[in-house]
C-alpha cells in the first residue's frame, strides 16, 4: 500500500521540478536578452557562449559534409597527420597586434605547437565564410606536416600564407566585394598577396609592415603557383 500510495507524489515531484527547471532557463535567458539582472560582462559572455555554439554546429556540418573540408582532411590523413575534430574548436579571439603598432581582426588561426585550429566565434557571417577559414588554416596545418614550416621564418610563414589565402576561397571575388574592395586588374593575386603581408606583420619575428611586404614579395611566384594538394586553385 505504501509503495503505491507514494508513486503520484513522486510523479508530480519530478513534473514539479522539470516545470521549475525550464522555468528557470527561460528565466535567465530573458534576464540575458534583457540586460535585466545581470552585468554588461555577464551579457557579453552568454552572447558569445551561444556564438561559440553555433560556430562548433557549423564547423561539426563542414567537417562531415564540405567537399573541400573533406579533402583536406584527406589528404592530411594521406600524409600522416590525423586531424581529430576536437582539434578543431570554437573560442573567443582578440585582435592580433601587427608590426609598427595597431591590430587586426582575424577569423581563426593555426597553432603548431599542439596541432590544433581555433576557430573565433562570433567572427562569422556565413557558413561559406567558417568553411573558408578552416580550409585555410588546414591549408597551414598541411604545410606543417608536409614540409615541416618553421613559423619564426618569415619567408616560410610568408609562403604557406600566399597558398592558404589562394587555395581556401579567401579571395573569391566575392569575399573581395564584401570587403569594399571591386578591383578588376589581377584581383585574386592582388587579394592573396595583400591578405599575406598582413599575417605576416603579426608574426612577433617581423619588425616592420615593409618587412612583411618585402618577403612576401619575394616568395610569392613560387608559392602562389605551388597548388598542392590541389590540382589547380579551388
Amino acid at each position: 500500500m505504501s509503495d503505491s500510495s507514494s508513486s503520484p507524489s513522486q510523479g508530480s515531484s519530478n513534473s514539479d521540478d522539470s516545470s521549475n527547471s525550464a522555468f528557470e532557463r527561460w528565466r535567465r535567458r530573458v534576464m540575458f536578452v534583457t540586460g535585466i539582472g545581470v552585468t554588461e560582462e555577464e551579457r557579453r559572455a552568454d552572447l558569445q557562449q551561444v556564438k561559440n555554439r553555433r560556430c562548433e554546429n557549423m564547423k561539426k556540418d563542414l567537417m562531415d559534409n564540405s567537399p573541400l573540408v573533406i579533402f583536406l582532411l584527406k589528404h592530411l590523413r594521406l600524409s600522416g597527420c590525423q586531424v581529430p575534430e576536437s582539434n578543431i574548436f570554437c573560442a573567443t579571439c582578440e585582435d592580433l597586434p601587427v608590426a609598427g603598432g595597431g591590430t587586426t581582426a582575424h577569423s581563426g588561426g593555426y597553432i603548431p605547437q599542439v596541432g590544433a585550429i581555433k576557430l573565433c566565434g562570433g567572427h562569422f557571417f556565413s557558413k561559406q565564410h567558417v568553411e573558408s577559414t578552416i580550409a585555410h588554416e588546414l591549408i597551414h596545418m598541411y604545410d606543417q606536416c608536409k614540409f615541416k614550416v618553421d613559423w619564426s621564418n618569415l619567408r616560410h610563414q610568408a609562403c604557406s600564407e600566399i597558398r592558404a589565402n589562394s587555395l581556401s576561397g579567401d579571395c573569391r571575388y566575392t569575399r573581395e566585394l564584401r570587403r569594399g574592395i571591386t578591383s578588376f586588374s589581377k584581383q585574386h593575386q592582388a587579394c592573396v598577396r595583400r591578405r599575406a603581408i598582413v599575417s605576416v606583420s603579426a608574426n612577433p619575428a617581423c619588425p616592420d609592415e615593409a618587412t612583411a611586404e618585402r618577403v612576401v614579395n619575394e616568395v610569392f611566384e613560387s608559392c602562389f603557383q605551388d597548388t598542392r594538394p590541389f590540382d589547380e586553385v579551388y
